[in-house]
């Protein structure tokens, strides 16, 4: 499942670590490029909770391998498209598939360990997606540079044909167990109750940074810090980098203190106060320590989504926990959609304070939201 989280960021990535050139060489502006980011984010919103539903349904191993499968050809298409609505569909048929990517990695870590190692589990499932974006610029920009940008599409796709390979070899026992728990129907997460509130504000709300941090901040670093895509290149590892360490540190501490907690309140407080400083980051000139703000709001916005996803996967019993996952990233997609194409327009206008004090804030009303929704929850049933 890291393998897997792995090369959905990368797919999802390149679009981002490639975009000065490929909109220079497309002619879009930053707001056409938030909003084929916005397609993306569309489908993702929809798949996450449809995939989280299937996977409960049908288990991992036929699920997974179609979602992997769809993404994949996905990918591989952005090799032949060059407008604004080429890429909107390219991008849209890659949410739909990469929605399974979270529901999958949170499945298996709840049903496969102690509540003592789940954060790290979950950790573990979920660190390649940052992992993914720290290799996609190393690997992409000197593809790109040497191949043109197209020819990067390409290798992402034959990388989830191999994952494909890999996982029809290894989904099974004893790594996958024989009789996994399902769903006796399809069925999604209740709205009506106060715990998938919950589950949405502290996951979506907390993690609002991803977007901006991931998809605008190389626009940032080349039209305000003049940095090239040669540049970009070296440093597009650091903000991702943040993700993975964040991921492993916040999994280890919640583990150790927060293991048996349904309501880790300290721990949300903390990681909402530490966010806090990002907002300054248009005040700073200097290069080195910009790349360190990315650096630290991402290593925050991964306790978030470790502590989100696994305080909402408490509230629900075991069969409902690709859908916990699923309800849970498709609202943050569903965020992003809404956001994405606001923050292009405030970044061709450059605003880009706004962007930042938005993403410094924002988690702080998503734990107070929490709060009040999971204050009177009722004991976990079916």
């Amino acid at each position: 499942m890291m393998l897997c989280s792995l090369l959905s960021y990368m797919d999802r990535q390149i679009l981002a670590v490639l975009a000065p050139t490929i909109l220079h060489d497309t002619g879009l502006n930053a707001q056409s490029y938030g909003e084929i980011v916005s397609a993306f984010s569309i489908a993702y919103m929809l798949a996450n909770p449809i995939w989280g539903s299937v996977l409960d349904y049908i288990g991992l191993r036929k699920g997974m391998t179609a979602a992997v499968a769809i993404w994949t050809a996905a990918s591989t298409a952005h090799a032949w498209v060059s407008g604004f609505l080429g890429f909107s569909i390219a991008r849209g048929v890659l949410g739909l598939g990469e929605g399974a990517t979270f529901p999958g990695g949170l499945r298996t870590a709840m049903d496969s360990l102690p509540p003592d190692k789940q954060s790290r589990g979950i950790a573990i499932a979920y660190s390649g997606g940052s992992l993914g974006a720290i290799i996609a610029p190393v690997l992409v920009v000197p593809v790109a540079a040497a191949f043109g940008w197209r020819s990067a599409f390409l290798i992402t796709g034959a990388m989830g044909t191999l994952w494909l390979l890999l996982w029809a070899a290894l989904s099974r026992p004893p790594y996958l167990a024989r009789h996994e728990r399902k769903s006796e129907k399809i069925a999604s997460l209740n709205p009506l109750e106060r715990r998938f509130w919950a589950l949405v504000a502290s996951y979506s709300l907390g993690s609002i940074a991803i977007g901006p941090v991931l998809y605008l901040s190389p626009l940032y670093l080349n039209r305000v810090l003049k940095f090239s895509q040669a540049d970009l290149g070296k440093v597009l590892w650091i903000s991702p980098l943040g993700w993975e360490v964040g991921y492993f540190v916040w999994g280890w501490l919640f583990d150790r203190y927060a293991a048996q907690k349904d309501r880790p309140v300290f721990f949300f407080l903390l990681l909402a106060v530490l966010i806090m400083p990002f907002g300054f980051t248009g005040l700073i000139h200097s290069s080195a320590l910009v790349l360190l703000m990315f650096f630290w709001c991402m290593f925050v916005t991964g306790g978030f989504q470790m502590l989100g996803m696994r305080t909402g996967a408490r509230a629900y019993p075991g069969e409902r926990t690709s859908s916990v996952a699923g309800v849970a990233s498709g609202a943050w997609a569903a965020e992003a959609a809404v956001i994405l194409p606001l923050t292009g327009r405030w970044f061709d206008q450059q605003r880009f304070d706004q962007i930042f004090w938005m993403v410094a804030l924002v988690p702080m009303i998503g734990v107070l939201l929490w709060m009040w929704l999971s204050s009177s929850r009722k004991p976990a049933a079916a």
